[in-house]
């Protein structure tokens, strides 16, 4: 399948809406083999939850998945589950991490694109230490293959710094339909906006809050910078997030809650006030008191609690629950259980691991 003007408008189309979408963990047994049934019911829990769309192949279903050589059987088989799934008519962005140098890069973005995914979120960590220029002609070859989605990844867990003049290169690239802004960093998200703005691209690249450490917070500011002596307000219309991909119903609350204030006169201290706390159950979730070594792990054990995955295995045995770790998650959970899903978990557990 080759990219057509079609498959971006579509997928800017669908991204337009402002989605939550979670990045799907991936479902390991004990003997750190991919569980196919547990895969399918994570994806089946997320579409009932109401997301909009699933991101697959991202850091939150491990980049490993690669070395392995399960990363088209995970992108089919989350693809293939969200069709059997959902109703008729209801659609769904589904976004397919995209990663290492432009060979490698580019044929998993055909590969992609085949199987019926809309967008690609590009990692550039791969290429740490290339000149601006490099990084460029690297972006615009992949999104030759498949509509463009930006991840600015923070440096703790791969990323690497970039600057807004990159960002206005990235997003003046036709085929780029948004951007995941995830430096976990206010200047570096900043530096994003100023370079959306820069490049006259507000209006086509829509920009998705990826700062698991802010989320209410960058769906409800309006960024404003200047351009030619004007102020111009961008927004942060919806989110790609790992966080998102536990408690995930409460997440989409959370999102309708968020875009229903913004789009009001002013926005009140009580939904103010849901950014720490939201913040506070990340940084259990993500283990922010080791540097985010139990990220991914952390994100398993809240699903292992639920029931929806049987432990917190990574494919690195050297990947899991930092020491302390559970004792924090056990603590948000006691001050911020009112933002669980758990009984919500419960009711549809059966039907998702049939």
């Amino acid at each position: 399948m080759s990219l057509s003007p079609t498959h971006i408008q579509h997928a800017r189309a669908l991204l337009q809406r402002g989605l939550a979408i979670p990045a799907h963990p991936l479902a390991l047994n004990a003997q750190r083999q991919l569980d196919v049934r547990r895969q399918r019911a994570l994806s089946r829990y997320y579409l009932d939850a109401g997301a909009g769309g699933l991101a697959v192949g991202v850091h939150t279903t491990q980049f490993a998945i690669r070395e392995v050589g399960l990363y088209e059987e995970v992108l089919r088989l989350a693809i293939d589950t969200a069709r059997d799934w959902v109703a008729p008519g209801r659609e769904l962005a589904m976004v397919a991490g995209v990663c290492g140098r432009t060979e490698q890069a580019a044929a998993e973005a055909r590969l992609a694109l085949g199987l019926g995914y809309h967008a690609g979120l590009l990692s550039l960590a791969a290429m740490k230490g290339e000149s601006e220029d490099a990084l460029i002609a690297h972006c615009e070859a992949v999104s030759q293959e498949i509509p463009l989605i930006g991840f600015y990844l923070q440096p703790a867990v791969g990323g690497m710094d970039l600057s807004a003049a990159f960002w206005a290169r990235f997003a003046a690239i036709p085929n780029v339909v948004a951007i995941k802004v995830a430096p976990f960093h206010r200047y570096r998200t900043l530096d994003v906006v100023r370079g959306v703005v820069a490049a006259r691209a507000e209006d086509r690249v829509t920009l998705y809050t990826g700062n698991d450490d802010h989320i209410v917070l960058d769906l409800l500011t309006p960024f404003t910078v200047m351009r030619d002596g004007q102020p111009v307000t961008v927004r942060f219309h919806g989110g790609l997030l790992g966080h998102w991909s536990v408690w995930t119903s409460g997440a989409v609350r959370l999102l309708r809650q968020c875009q229903e204030a913004a789009s009001g006169p002013s926005v009140s201290a009580e939904m103010l006030a849901l950014d720490s706390r939201v913040t506070d159950c990340n940084s259990a979730f993500f283990d922010v008191a080791n540097n985010f070594h139990g990220c991914i792990a952390g994100c398993h054990e809240v699903l292992r609690r639920q029931g929806l995955l049987e432990g917190t295995w990574c494919l690195d045995p050297n990947e899991g629950l930092s020491p302390g770790q559970k004792e924090e998650i056990d603590r948000v959970y006691a001050q911020h259980g009112d933002l669980a899903d758990d009984a919500f978990v419960a009711d549809g557990l059966a039907r998702w691991l049939a």
